[in-house]
C-alpha cells in the first residue's frame, strides 16, 4: 500500500480570532513537528528541526510587514517595479526559551537589532513579574517581532505586551510568532490585544489541569539547552 502524502489536519476551532495565522499545514511541517515532539529524539535532532521551523515562522511574519513601492535598477539596464520594507524592526525574545529562535531571525534579517524580556511566576501572587528588559531605545519607531517558542496560558506573553507598550509600541506594530499555541492561550491573548498578530506553526489540542500544552513537546528550554 502506498504511503498517504496528505496531512493530518490539526485541530483549530473556528472561534479563534482573524489575528491568528498558521503556516501551511502540510506533510513536511507535520514530519518536522512529529520528530520534535518524540521524547526519543536527540538534543542535535532537536536543535535541527526546530531551527528549520523557527525559519518557516520568521519568513511568514515578514509576509505580515507593510511594504511600499519601490523602482530599482536591474543590471540589464531596465527598471523594475517592486516593492521594500515600510520601516525597521528588531526582534524581541521572552528569556529564556524565546532566545532560541534570535538565530533563526538574524539569519533571515540581516543585522536586525534584538532585544530580551525576562518573565518569571511571583510566587506571592502566581501572576507574570518583570525581573528584567533590555530593548532598543528607538523600538517606539520599529516592527517588534515577539519570539517565545510556547504559548500556554498566555500569561507571559500579555505581560512582555505590556513591556512593550510602555515603551511606547503600537499593538498593531506588534507581531508574536512561536512553535507551538493553545487555543485557551491565544484566545486570552488575542481577546486582550485583538489588533496584534500571531504567527503559529501549530495549534494544539489544549492543556491539561497542570496548564501544559497536550500533545505539546515538552519544556522547550529544557530541550533545547540540557544533554
Amino acid at each position: 500500500m502506498a504511503a498517504s502524502t496528505a496531512p493530518t489536519s490539526q485541530t483549530h476551532p473556528a472561534s479563534l480570532p482573524p489575528s491568528v495565522f498558521t503556516l501551511p499545514q502540510t506533510a513536511q511541517l507535520e514530519a518536522l513537528y512529529t520528530i520534535i515532539r518524540d521524547k526519543t529524539t536527540s538534543r542535535g535532532d532537536f536543535l535541527f528541526y526546530s531551527d528549520r521551523i523557527i525559519r518557516l515562522l520568521v519568513e511568514e511574519s515578514l509576509n505580515h510587514l507593510p511594504v511600499i513601492p519601490k523602482i530599482v535598477e536591474t543590471p540589464t539596464g531596465a527598471t523594475y517595479e517592486g516593492v521594500g520594507f515600510e520601516g525597521k524592526i528588531c526582534g524581541v525574545s521572552i528569556l529564556r526559551a524565546g532566545e532560541a529562535m534570535e538565530a533563526g531571525l538574524r539569519e533571515v534579517c540581516r543585522s536586525v537589532r534584538i532585544g530580551k524580556i525576562l518573565i518569571q511566576r511571583d510566587e506571592e501572587t502566581a501572576l507574570p513579574k518583570l525581573f528584567y528588559s533590555k530593548l532598543p531605545e528607538d523600538i517606539a519607531s520599529r516592527y517588534v517581532l515577539l519570539l517565545d517558542p510556547m504559548l500556554a496560558t498566555g500569561g507571559s506573553a500579555m505581560k512582555a505586551v505590556e513591556v512593550l507598550q510602555e515603551q511606547g509600541v503600537p499593538e498593531e506594530r506588534i507581531i508574536f510568532i512561536n512553535l507551538i499555541a493553545a487555543p485557551e492561550g491565544l484566545k486570552r491573548f488575542c481577546g486582550r490585544f485583538p489588533s496584534l498578530r500571531v504567527i503559529t506553526g501549530w495549534i494544539d489540542k489544549g492543556l491539561n489541569e497542570k496548564s501544559y500544552i497536550i500533545p505539546g513537546l515538552g519544556d522547550f528550554g529544557e530541550r533545547r539547552y540540557c544533554e
